[in-house]
């Protein structure tokens, strides 16, 4: 369609993720086209209590208002009942939006209380599959009992003569045949429709060939003289392949509703409802209700429900949900929370700041069900064979048709047909079609319980190619929350006097070291004041004026920039450095003034990180713009040999492709803003989920627990999940490719043959399910 620049279809989460022009194609046109093809979307119906309307030109308003919403297929606003139906698509629009849009239009809206959650619409096709299966069942039954009976070495088994009447057999088959298989007879004309064959295609050639030869031979009979020669009918073919069809549909349906577990268990993370401050009254409202602004209560021992600010109280929060720390936090006031972390012991007031789909949770969600709905590259190679797939095996049953009606068995038109049949039914391509995308489902969704977030498949697959592991060292190696641990005064000023002037220069400062700084200057209790002007010089230092004082603050670099001789100081910064502390110069109005240092202790999950890494086989190099002595001091602490020091934050990603060009494939780890263009420049950038929204959105791959076990883990889930696309693929080739000659040479009844494919499907879903089971 003009307009849609990609298009990924997911067989497995059974969801289409589309990139499309606005200006050129609408979601209605592509809905159109997707019904078109012959399938649909899913839609979901709510019902709204409205209030505030007084005659039906209100009712009209807000109808056109919510028609015109993205995602409402249809809304209907019944004045008498001062209800809303409103037919919407939950891809798009929620039900929050719909009433948000109700209370724009100026009249107020609230879900009908006595309607109960929406159904998966899962579980509703599962349980039309299991009827449809059951049908299929009790009718088919009769025709493998008399199938069973045909066989010399069954003979002893008794058969009911009337199961045996060729009339008795067409009354069982033919509600079988169309009724229970109508899907596949519809499936097969939308597809031979859109110019392309699939499953469907095959099922209803195989069973209505062997249904129509079956009652072409009916008529014969009864038209014949010595009615009593019952010749060999292939009804049970038709109705036992559509019943086994049906089966390991309804299999296949159950293993993948496990595979989508790892979504179902992070959205059954979220609070249900909310305890809310409306009109000076605390009402328990539905999470959805809860807006920006709102001042929500949250007990001890329930969950928070929108991510906030803490106004009131004190309290303990357990975050091991998207920490992984079992150890849980102290809140205060002025503290920010997480929805769906529990509170411990106290009572807080928080105001809430994100709500919907902008929390931290809901942000989770929506990157784990992208991972699982883009494709790897390595399914586009199953892709192109199930394109060209059915075409062949329809050539390839036709050959054998001809081969045995007119060599091996010749004028044996049954024979031959039941042949052509076994070669339809064996080669089905789903089996392949699940390979990819349900190892996909199951890694990415372990990874996210383990808290790792693999932005789409792509990434999931090219992790496990690594080569290369790049550490950034503060917030990454180190803890990233360092101390003040030495203050060197140079010149003639009280050491008080000069803390002040750092700390005030240093305030509006981000930087990590800066921090501990000013941390530090308060423990001391010194009071200090906003600077006249600030200026950051990533890399090298700062600028600032206190006081009408020029303040410097930085490395030697920094220092001889600006023309400081800092001589004097350089053997105690060595002696500093050495014992990996990072130590900055202080120039006071153009002249050196002195030096502060401080140290950032290594996170405990380092160095058994570092270890593991290189266990894999893997290189470990460390970044930083710190100096080389701490640097190397650090990195001895951890096991990593190869430092790459005083780099700029440009120069980061200069780094990266320096060893990119060397042949190697790199993974940069870092969690600060000046790690972005790193991170984006690598083969693999991989973000610590404690640090920044900008390096996380630079990243492929998000680490939450900032545990940096997590980097090995999320290889091993890589190469785990790559190895398992590879024998499901495997598996589903050499089935086809073993199953269909044999079917052609005849050793096959069709009867096997659909139970085998079934079979094939069924086997490649619980094999990605494996996945699951990985330990982090």
């Amino acid at each position: 369609m003009e307009g849609i620049t990609e298009t990924n279809v997911n067989f497995a989460l059974e969801k289409a993720s589309i990139t499309y022009n606005p200006d050129k194609v609408s979601i209605p046109l592509i809905e159109k086209k997707i019904q078109d093809i012959g399938y649909d979307t899913v839609k979901e119906i709510a019902d709204f209590d409205i209030g505030g309307m007084t005659c039906a030109a209100c009712a009209t308003r807000i109808e056109k208002g919510l028609n015109k919403m993205a995602g409402v297929t249809n809304a209907t606003v019944n004045l008498a009942l001062e209800t809303a139906r409103v037919e919407y698509s939950p891809a798009e629009v929620s039900t929050l939006d719909i009433i948000k849009k109700v209370e724009k239009i100026g009249y107020s809206a609230k879900m009908k209380q006595e309607q109960q959650e929406t159904t998966d619409h899962r579980k509703k096709e599962m349980k039309a599959q299991q009827k449809r299966f059951l049908w299929s069942a009790v009718l088919s039954l009769p025709l493998l009992w008399a199938m069973v009976g045909h066989f010399s070495f069954t003979s002893w088994i008794w058969v009911p003569e009337w199961f045996m009447n060729p009339w008795f057999q067409l009354l069982l088959a033919t509600p079988v045949q169309f009724i229970i298989g109508r899907s596949f007879y519809i499936g097969a004309y939308k597809a031979l429709r859109g110019r392309s064959a699939n499953m469907d295609v095959l099922v209803a050639l195989g069973t209505s060939a062997a249904y129509f030869y079956s009652l072409y031979l009916t008529i014969q009979w009864s038209n014949e003289a010595h009615a009593h020669t019952t010749p060999a009918m292939y009804y049970e073919t038709s109705a036992v392949l559509i019943t086994l069809i049906v089966l390991g549909k309804l299999f296949e349906a159950l293993a993948k509703g496990r595979s989508s577990e790892a979504i179902k268990s992070l959205m059954g993370l979220q609070a249900k409802t909310a305890l809310v401050i409306r009109e000076g009254q605390e009402t328990a409202i539905p999470i959805e209700d809860v807006s920006v602004g709102d001042i929500v209560i949250v007990k001890p021992g329930e969950k928070v429900p929108v991510d906030g600010m803490v106004l009131e109280g004190s309290s303990t929060v357990d975050e091991s949900m998207l920490t992984g720390e079992s150890i849980p936090v102290g809140k205060k006031k002025g503290d920010f929370v997480i929805g769906a972390t529990i509170n411990k012991n106290g009572m807080l007031r928080i105001q809430a700041e994100r709500v919907g789909k902008e929390t931290a949770l809901a942000q989770i969600i929506k990157v784990v069900e992208l991972a699982q709905g883009v494709k790897a590259p390595i399914q586009r190679v199953a892709d192109v064979i199930s394109g060209i797939f059915v075409p062949i095996v329809v050539g390839v049953a036709l050959v054998t048709f001809l081969v045995w009606l007119f060599i091996v068995e010749p004028n044996d038109f049954g024979e031959a047909l039941e042949k052509a049949i076994a070669v339809l039914v064996i080669a089905c391509p789903c089996a392949l079609g699940l390979a990819t995308p349900t190892s996909i489902m199951a890694g990415s969704g372990r990874a996210a319980e383990l808290g790792i977030l693999f932005k789409s498949g792509e990434h999931l697959e090219s992790t496990h190619k690594l080569t290369t592991i790049v550490l950034d060292k503060t917030g990454t190696v180190t803890k990233g929350k360092p101390e003040l641990t030495d203050v060197i005064v140079q010149s003639s000023i009280p050491e008080e006097e000069f803390l002040v002037f750092v700390a005030a220069a240093e305030k509006n400062s981000e930087h990590p070291l800066a921090e501990a700084i000013v941390a530090g200057v308060r423990e001391r209790n010194i009071p200090f004041f906003e600077p006249e002007a600030f200026e950051a010089v990533p890399g090298f230092g700062i600028r600032s004026v206190v006081s009408g004082k020029e303040i410097l603050i930085g490395t030697r670099k920094w220092m001889a920039h600006n023309q400081i001789q800092a001589d004097a100081a350089i053997g105690r910064m060595h002696a500093l450095e050495e014992s990996g502390k990072t130590a900055m110069l202080v120039a006071i109005d153009g002249h050196y003034a002195g030096l502060v240092a401080v140290a950032d202790t290594i996170k405990d999950s380092s160095k058994r990180a570092v270890e593991r890494l290189q266990e894999m086989g893997l290189e470990v190099i460390m970044i930083t713009g710190d100096n080389e002595r701490t640097a190397k001091a650090i990195a001895s602490q951890v096991g990593i040999e190869q430092v790459l020091a005083e780099v700029l934050p440009e120069g980061k990603a200069v780094e990266i492709k320096k060893l990119q060009q060397a042949g190697k494939k790199v993974a940069m780890v870092g969690d600060g803003i000046n790690d972005a263009p790193a991170l984006a420049t690598a083969d693999v950038g991989m973000a610590i989920g404690t640090g920044t929204d900008i390096a996380m959105e630079a990243a492929d791959v998000t680490l939450m627990r900032g545990d940096l076990n997590s980097i090995p883990d999320a290889i091993l889930m890589s190469r785990k999940t790559m190895t398992n696309i590879k024998q499901n693929l495997f598996w589903a080739l050499t089935y086809n490719v073993i199953g269909i000659p044999i079917a052609a040479a005849g050793f096959l009844a069709p009867w096997v043959a659909g139970a085998a494919m079934a079979f094939s499907s069924v086997s490649v879903v619980l094999n990605a399910l494996r996945l699951q089971r990985m330990k982090g």
